[in-house]
């Protein structure tokens, strides 16, 4: 349900905080109908609405069978009947609920109630729920302090006749009292998640009442009284190294994102598994993903096969895992079992094995069906130099990178010629776009790559080509991964003194241009040859999309580009 990346800016909770303000509405759906029915009320509603839709739910698509009917302020929504616990959240969250209840299924019937609007909020069919299982836990994405959840525990810990139903103490979960870190690691780590939930309610079903019938007074004595007095047990846990089941599941790759597609399975049912082993490989409509594993231990069964289409959150296979494994006992169980008669040599060498390959398992069968070609020609420095000179007088610092105005004249150049705006999908359907992206290929640590992608490169003015350039390539350097939707991909090499390249084209991509470090070389001007500073265009196609003539009309637009190359002054670079 959460989508990552937004930080401190746009992954915070701040419903707690407006609920504070007398007066004000606070309404927070978690699926398409209630926005709209809640969105009718609060349209004709007489005071103040402030309406918190989960971001993920405008990418969310559901047929309505039944028109769209006004929703009452303040009047929850029963989503599941059950008599074990009183499960409550709202928004985010009761997608991770629904999840966490259909895991533990089978140990108890939850009972989950979408709260829908925290101002009002629905206290009457949360009292008669609680009345019903004896156990509440609340789900909220929002901070711990002075929150929504702790002012709903209050109020039920408040009502006698609910209080006296209680057979164990309530839980919050809730996101930490931290800020949401950039990274999808630390964003997922604070919020409330479905393992989260599921332990919660294994910790509230752990404690069982039972009535046992205690003599207060002797029998015999005239007026004696029988009094009924609760005792709690809690149940035994599993003992420790015992095996456990973890699942692999579809992680949020992104705003948009719903499903993606298998196209690598990593490991086979009995393999050894590290942290951040990547397990497989999965693709959405643009990009291919690995997805790593979070624990230590053995690959148990796959769920899916290569070729299924699978939802975000769907589970894919387990791992097998225990605290032997956990606390590295099993690496030294691996090392006891090696021969002694086998040499240091041999053992030296066995360390070299299990290297990945440079290329993942999906990118090597997509450049099994590219047929590419390429075409090489020199450009003129002079005019990139210049304008790169003028930029660092003006601005000093700040002033854009040579590698910046080489991409903004690959926009220009990609405007003039609709078949590199083409995209090739996995179906080998061809797509042609007005408004296109463009990626960036960026190195990053352990001789890896990656590409930035400037989405909608086109539609930018410099000022703003140049800031989404700088930021994009550090970004992704930091670990931004980006749907790769991009037609042209430029690589370049030229910090390390290479003239020349023939890259390759990855599909969906139709085109790498790869962009050679400035020389000099002897060029033909009328009747004599003079040394002049270029550099080298190299561009590989992917034959299917594109035709020779046409690539080299662009390459050959590109060259044109770049050595009239001026600073565009419509805005000033920075304001």
């Amino acid at each position: 349900a959460y989508l990552p990346g937004g930080s401190l800016w746009h992954s915070q909770a701040n419903e707690s905080a407006l609920a504070h303000y007398p007066g004000l509405s606070i309404v927070i759906p978690s699926t398409p109908e209630d926005a709209a029915g809640l969105l009718w009320t609060a349209m004709h509603c007489e005071d103040p609405v402030l309406f918190l839709i989960p971001k993920h739910m405008f990418w969310a698509e559901r047929e309505s069978v039944e028109p769209i009917r006004a929703i009452p302020l303040g009047k929850a929504r029963m989503r599941q009947t059950g008599s074990d616990v009183t499960l409550i959240s709202w928004g985010n969250t009761v997608e991770e609920a629904l999840e966490a209840i259909q895991q533990i299924r089978d140990e108890a019937t939850i009972e989950l109630i979408d709260l829908r609007s925290i101002s009002p909020w629905d206290y009457e069919m949360i009292e008669e729920s609680v009345r019903k299982t004896g156990r509440i836990i609340v789900v909220q994405e929002d901070t711990e302090n002075c929150s929504v959840g702790q002012m709903i525990i209050t109020h039920l810990m408040s009502q006698p006749d609910v209080w006296s139903n209680i057979i164990t103490a309530p839980i919050l979960v809730s996101k930490g009292n931290v800020m949401i870190g950039y990274n999808p690691i630390y964003e997922y780590a604070a919020l409330p998640d479905v393992p989260r939930i599921v332990a919660a309610i294994r910790k509230s079903i752990s404690v069982k009442q039972t009535r046992t019938v205690e003599a207060a007074v002797a029998a015999t004595e005239p007026g004696a009284r029988v009094r009924h007095a609760p005792s709690y047990r809690t149940e035994p846990r599993p003992p420790a190294g015992a095996i456990d089941t973890q699942k692999i599941t579809v992680p949020i790759m992104g705003e948009g994102i719903r499903s993606a597609k298998i196209v690598a399975l990593l490991k086979t049912p009995g393999d050894s598994v590290e942290l951040d082993d990547a397990l497989c490989e999965v693709e959405t409509d643009k990009a291919v993903y690995p997805i790593e594993s979070s624990f230590a231990g053995k690959m148990g069964d796959w769920k899916v096969e290569v070729g299924d289409t699978v939802e975000i959150g769907q589970e894919l296979g387990a791992i097998l895992t225990s605290e032997a494994i956990a606390t590295g006992k099993s690496k030294e169980a691996v090392e006891a079992v090696v021969p002694a008669e086998q040499s240091s040599d041999t053992r030296r060498h066995a360390r070299h094995y299990g290297i990945d390959p440079a290329l993942s398992p999906t990118i090597t069968r997509k450049l099994s069906r590219v047929i590419p070609a390429n075409l090489q020609i020199d450009a003129r420095w002079d005019a990139i130099r210049k304008a790169r000179d003028v930029a660092k007088k003006e601005i000093g610092e700040n002033a854009p990178s040579p590698s910046a105005m080489i991409a903004w004249t690959v926009v220009r150049a990609m405007e003039q010629h609709p078949p590199f705006r083409r995209l090739i999908l996995e179906d080998e359907t061809i797509v042609e776009n007005e408004n296109f992206d463009v990626g960036l290929a960026v190195a990053i640590e352990g001789d890896r790559l990656a590409t930035a992608v400037m989405t909608e490169a086109n539609r930018k003015s410099w000022d703003e080509f140049v800031r989404a350039y700088g930021k994009i390539v550090d970004e992704t350097r930091h670990g931004r991964v980006d749907a790769m939707n991009a037609s042209v991909v430029i690589t370049s090499l030229g910090a390390f003194g290479v003239r020349s390249g023939a890259p390759i084209v990855v599909p969906p991509s139709v085109g790498t241009l790869f962009v050679g470090s400035a020389h000099r070389e002897m060029l033909a001007n009328g009747k004599k040859n003079e040394s002049a500073e270029v550099i080298t265009l190299s561009l590989t196609f992917d034959h299917r999309v594109v035709n020779g003539a046409g690539a080299a009309n662009f390459v050959h637009a590109i060259k044109e580009q770049i050595e009239n190359f001026r600073i565009p002054a419509a805005r000033p670079l920075y304001s």
